[in-house]
């Protein structure tokens, strides 16, 4: 029991630091979860988190709130996932209640102004560095990155849900075809690295 306490408080603790950064719609907690949560903790690998973080946007709901909530119940079960849920959502909450008591004192202040557009400059350079690592884990051949510069423009004129819908039809569809003509078909980076120097010639060679 006391072992299951301390590990709840683990996961509560771990994303109530991570709360006050999910900026920009959440995307720029990842860095953080990157570093708290698989490197420190190794709950997680990069793998699992990019399939968290796509579920996370596939739903309703804050994407920040969404991805804790699922990490909290892959590695804590029901109430870890209600422990990640309240680390992450109590720090925001204090903050915009503590902004919300002060705003009419402060919104006019141009120090402050400054202030907020250097967050939301800084917020830009922290999504694209998630987004870079994500890639990282994300884009295994060259079927993944054809679908990563189709679907940015897609992006531009489609919800993303729909173009989550249309990436999995089209991950569906292309490993579908792999198999049938008999490709390798590999799900991320660390089982390339195991195959075989002729297997890894034979996949590259098939322009996969």
């Amino acid at each position: 029991m006391n072992e299951e306490i301390r590990r709840l408080f683990q996961i509560f603790w771990a994303f109530f630091k991570i709360g006050p950064v999910t900026f920009g719609g959440g995307f720029a907690m990842i860095p953080l979860i990157e570093r708290e949560i698989i490197e420190k903790k190794k709950w997680l690998n990069s793998e699992d988190l990019t399939d968290v973080i796509a579920l996370a946007q596939s739903l309703p709901g804050a994407v920040a709130i969404n991805t804790a909530t699922f990490i909290g119940q892959k590695v804590g079960g029901v109430k870890g996932a209600i422990a990640a849920m309240l680390g992450v959502s109590l720090p925001t909450f204090l903050i915009v209640l503590t902004l919300g008591l002060s705003y009419f004192l402060v919104h006019d202040n141009p120090k402050v102004e400054a202030a907020f557009m250097s967050i939301r400059a800084t917020i830009v350079a922290i999504i694209v560095y998630a987004a870079i690592k994500t890639a990282k884990t994300s884009i295994v051949d060259k079927t993944t990155f054809v679908m990563m510069i189709l679907g940015t423009p897609l992006l531009f004129f489609i919800h993303p849900i729909l173009a989550l819908l249309l990436g999995a039809l089209a991950g569906i569809i292309s490993i579908y075809m792999k198999r049938k003509f008999g490709y390798k078909v590999l799900a991320s980076k660390k089982k390339e690295k195991d195959l075989s120097s002729n297997d890894y010639e034979y996949f590259m060679g098939s322009g996969i």
